[in-house]
């Protein structure tokens, strides 16, 4: 038998190869296509890179996002990477057509940290900066661009106690700069200094930087005492030949919550109140549910070198009480084009808003809580009804129908903003470039004040009153710089930064106010008034200017990414101050080293050590405080009879003496600080400590008329004030925050941040300028009725700013009277202080497949707040009955209390809280649509519930008394929560997110 085993296997090798071949032949023709597009909006992505994993073989996407590449054997993944998106690898299997959605690179896009004229690079920040991107925004009906950031940043308070949605936001960065120059920390809007924050909507804002340490303000310079926050608004399209238009819709809805207990009808009555035959829940007859609408729409794109971005912003606040709200309407166009291969580059912004404001006078919030429960809203003797206008009213003190009070007084505003700015920049050489700014910010308001002729508070006695008012600010800046960066060597990078400035603000305003009308004729006929003296009467105008110049350089160098270092000064004249001190200088520096370029730190991927220095300045709110002007006194009839007017003149009066050494605020601070990475940027924070020592505060002293001038030799006083430079006050801080980017396995993702601060309280370290000056300054009486007389708040040299002081109530007698430790106002006791220890904020984002979560809790601890409505409405004294009591937890019940409502410790409670501030839930739909790039429906709701034991409206920090209008004195009397205050909200609000392409 032959043997064919040799010749089979001959055959089958033969066989191998000849499959191999052709396979090897079929690899070397095959190759794969696909498309990468932009997995939120589904645009594609031009110039993407597509690499065959472990090779230099690849192509670049077309503009389209579409790419063709050859493969060859061996090639199994491809790796798709482009700037500002995460690498994504995708394996090619048998696919011969595939298409790639690139994610944003979340990390990536915030390493760039906007500072003053100019970025930086993440980790080469030497000063304590913070950023924050519109996913870390609060969400909901946020009318206010500072919404956005309450919470969010250590160090930053944002306060507005109440839910009057025409009432701004305080804004504190680590406490108390000033007594009153400029308190909140200077806004810079794209690049213009000092805008207003009407002229943006929040829904237009790209990110917010917050500098907050003198170092990083300093290149602010006269005015970055209260610390700065830069805001840029949306960018214009980047993708050629695309246009995106963005639609967001959303309905609120606010309803008043936390209402302070009353007795009702029968309580009142059976504790001896007086009984007008009714049963009337006054809050509810002065509120109900508000409903809220917004819509925000924009479009941007590009064209060749040109790109654009344009937006309308419609929102209709509403509060909780007719007649309270506000109608708002912004418009922007951003323009930027490039000439000469873009090396000249122009860029224009243009914000346009129109506020139509209506309020109330907010004591009817007061006398809805406090009113005759048995009382009717109107009144059926038709006597009566036709002296008030149909309401129900009693000719006693302190006693106004809070309904009446809503309907017949009445305050509109018309606000219109206007900021144009703009820029051109041009590279002289490739490192070098040469950039100047023009802007113009300007705000005109209207307002109208409204007092029916049956007003019982005021409009029956003054026979109906009107008033007009206006104000107009107008503030220009021109700024120039040059840019010039280089290496110094192949380790060492240096950019430095020159420029000078200029900038004039204009204000001027007008008001008449008159009374005894024939008809409720109103402000639009003032004319109809015919008494334009004396009480519910006013007539004045005014006008000035200011300028201010500014020279400024700064320097920074990096090397090797391991030392950073930055320093930077800036001289300022400012034409308000005396002409011995016109002139201020403000350096800083600050240096910082990332320990893990050097070291191996384990588990830090960044541990960034740095220290900074900083003295940044302050500017008075008025250009005239050191020039002694001169106002209006009383009129002089020459010959004192009132038949003749012409011999009747206005005299003048000098309001302070001119003080030749009048200077600048001056604060230094000094911070260390930590930013850290770990488990490969996962985990990301920073742990800041500062110190600030502000000196030569602004504040008009008292002073011996006649007696010598010291800040005008040669010559006397000649008014009985002078603005000095007095105070001196000490602060410092701790300040944590801490976040992490996606815990969680599968579809489920969390990702937490958490931030707190530490306060060591202001301290008043001086009040004296030479032989001027005070040991302690007392402000803040509790009001009428019968407590017009004692302060309550006594800022003492040595001790912390703030400090309420009074009797200790020791207990009540067998008939409710208090035993109080002592009744000398010399002899008060330290009983607490309005100002915060600390606050914190723990955000929390969650995702689940198309569905997210956001969830938002905010808080104060250690801040004390004087309780105004128990202190006025606790107690069951005779003269009480006008009116009806509070009845909180703290409310004494046995024995009831029936001394004279008297301030003493009992009213000052610790308003310390944890409140879930905001809370959104929303869902993205998934969308196949060539036209239609994301679809989103989402739930929010805002303030849900505080957990407090302060029984007052709302435990919010005050920051300063709402009833003191003197600018320079409200800040030294926080922690008082008035009887005016307007009712805490609650919101919901449903909306959608519409994206075209």
């Amino acid at each position: 038998m032959r043997n064919y085993l040799p010749k089979l296997k001959s055959l089958m090798l033969a066989m191998v190869l000849m499959i191999g071949t052709i396979v090897v032949a079929n690899a070397q023709n095959r190759s794969i296509s696909g498309t990468v597009l932009d997995a939120t909006l589904g645009d594609p992505v031009p110039g993407a890179t597509v690499l065959i994993k472990g090779t230099t073989r690849g192509t670049a996407t077309d503009l389209d996002g579409k790419f063709t590449l050859p493969l060859q054997a061996g090639d199994q993944v491809l790796v798709i990477s482009f700037v500002g998106y995460l690498t994504q690898e995708v394996e090619i299997g048998n696919q011969s057509t595939i298409t790639v959605s690139l994610q944003e690179d979340v990390q990536s896009l915030q390493e760039a940290v906007v500072i003053g004229y100019g970025s930086q690079d993440k980790k080469e920040i030497t000063s304590a900066v913070v950023g924050v991107k519109p996913d870390d925004f609060n969400r909901g009906n946020v009318s206010n661009p500072t919404q956005l950031l309450q919470g969010k940043v250590a160090g930053l308070s944002i306060t507005r106690p109440g839910g009057n949605p025409n009432n701004g936001f305080n804004i504190r960065l680590r406490g108390l700069s000033t007594f009153g120059a400029n308190s909140s920390p200077l806004i810079v809007l794209d690049g213009v200094i000092g805008a207003s924050l009407e002229n943006v909507d929040p829904n237009d804002i790209q990110s917010i930087d917050v500098l907050k340490d003198g170092s990083a303000a300093a290149i602010y310079g006269a005015r970055g005492s209260s610390g700065v926050i830069l805001i840029t608004t949306t960018k214009q399209g980047k993708k050629e030949g695309t246009t995106n238009v963005t639609i967001n819709s959303f309905a609120t809805m606010d309803q008043a919550t936390n209402l302070i207990p009353v007795l009702s009808a029968e309580e009142f009555v059976a504790r001896g109140g007086t009984n007008f035959g009714s049963n009337t829940d006054w809050r509810q007859e002065l509120i109900s549910d508000a409903v809220s609408y917004t819509t925000n729409a924009s479009v941007s794109g590009s064209f060749g070198n040109s790109s654009y971005m344009a937006s309308v912003n419609y929102r209709d606040n509403n509060g909780i009480v007719d007649g309270v709200g506000n109608e708002r309407l912004n418009t922007r166009l951003n323009l930027s084009q490039g000439a000469m291969n873009n090396r000249l580059r122009f860029n224009v912004n243009l914000s346009f808003t129109n506020v139509d404001s209506e309020s109330i006078n907010d004591a009817a919030f007061r006398y809805a809580t406090i009113y005759n429960p048995t009382a009717p809203v109107f009144q059926e003797n038709t006597q009566d009804s036709r002296d008030f206008g149909g309401y129900f009213q009693r000719d006693l003190f302190d006693f106004y129908n809070p309904v009446a009070l809503a309907r017949q007084q009445k305050f509109v505003g018309e606000t219109k903003t206007a900021l144009t700015s703009y820029r051109a920049e041009f590279d002289i050489l490739p490192n070098l470039t040469w950039s100047a700014q023009y802007s113009q910010d300007r705000r005109n308001t209207l307002s109208g004040a409204f007092w029916s002729l049956n007003d019982f508070q005021v409009g029956i006695g003054a026979q109906g009153s009107a008033e007009r008012t206006t104000y107009d600010r107008s503030q220009r800046i021109l700024e120039s710089t040059l840019r010039y960066e280089t290496d110094l060597s192949s380790k060492l990078n240096m950019t430095l930064l020159g420029g000078v400035g200029t900038q004039y603000t204009t204000t001027q305003g007008f008001n008449a106010r008159v009374r005894q009308f024939l008809f409720d004729v109103g402000w639009n006929n003032l004319g109809a008034g015919a008494i334009r003296l004396g009480n519910n009467t006013n007539v004045f105008s005014y006008a000035n200017q200011d300028q201010l110049n500014s020279a400024f350089g700064r320097a920074n160098f990096n090397w090797d990414n391991m030392i950073f270092v930055s320093a930077s000064v800036r001289a300022e004249t400012y034409s308000g101050f005396g002409p011995n001190n016109q002139t201020g200088v403000f350096p800083a520096f600050s240096v910082g080293s990332d320990f893990t370029q050097i070291f191996d730190m384990g588990i830090f991927s960044q541990f960034k050590p740095r220290v900074s220095y900083g003295v940044t300045g302050n500017l008075p709110p008025s250009p005239t405080l050191a020039l002694g002007v001169f106002g209006n006194g009383n009129r002089i009839d020459l010959d004192g009879d009132p038949l003749t007017q012409n011999d009747i003149f206005v005299g003048i009066t000098q309001q302070s003496n001119p003080n030749r050494d009048l200077k600048w605020e001056t604060k230094k601070e000094f911070n260390v600080g930590v930013d850290f990475g770990m488990f490969d940027g996962k985990v990301n924070g920073s742990v800041d400590y500062y110190t600030r020592n502000i000196s030569d505060l602004l504040f008009n002293v008292p002073v011996a008329t006649g007696g010598p001038n010291p800040f005008d030799p040669g010559r006397f006083n000649t008014a009985s004030s002078t603005w000095v430079n007095l105070a001196d006050l000490r602060a410092a801080g701790f300040e944590f925050a801490v976040g992490v980017n996606q815990i969680g396995k599968g579809s489920l993702k969390w990702s937490p941040n958490f931030n707190f601060t530490i306060y060591d309280k202001t301290t008043i370290e001086s009040l004296s300028a030479g032989e001027l000056g005070f040991d302690e300054l007392r402000f803040a009486t509790p009001g009428a009725p019968g407590q017009n007389n004692n302060p309550i708040i006594y800022n003492r040299v040595g001790q912390t700013l703030g400090d309420f002081y009074g009797p200790r109530l020791l207990g009540y007698t067998e008939a409710g009277q208090y035993i109080l430790s002592t009744t000398d106002p010399n002899e008060f006791e330290k009983l607490g202080n309005g100002l915060p220890k600390g606050e914190f904020g723990f955000a929390n984002s969650f995702a689940y497949g198309q569905w997210t979560l956001n969830v938002f809790l905010r808080g104060a601890w250690g801040h004390d707040l004087y309780n105004s409505y128990r202190g006025f409405y606790e107690n069951a004294d005779g003269a009480s009955n006008t009116w009806n009591s509070v009845v909180t937890d703290k409310t004494p019940t046995s024995p009831l209390v029936t001394s004279t409502p008297t301030f003493n410790s009992s009213y000052i409670e610790d308003a310390s809280f944890v409140r879930l501030d905001n809370m959104e839930l929303g869902y993205n739909f998934k969308t196949n649509s060539p036209n239609l790039s994301s679809l989103r429906v989402y739930f929010a709701a805002q303030n849900l519930f505080t957990i407090t034991n302060y029984t007052g409206i709302d435990p919010e920090v005050r920051i300063n008394d709402s009833e003191n209008g003197d600018g320079f004195t409200t800040s030294l009397s926080p922690g008082i929560e008035r009887r005016n205050t307007y009712f805490q909200t609650r919101s919901f609000t449903l909306g959608v997110t519409v994206n075209f392409k």
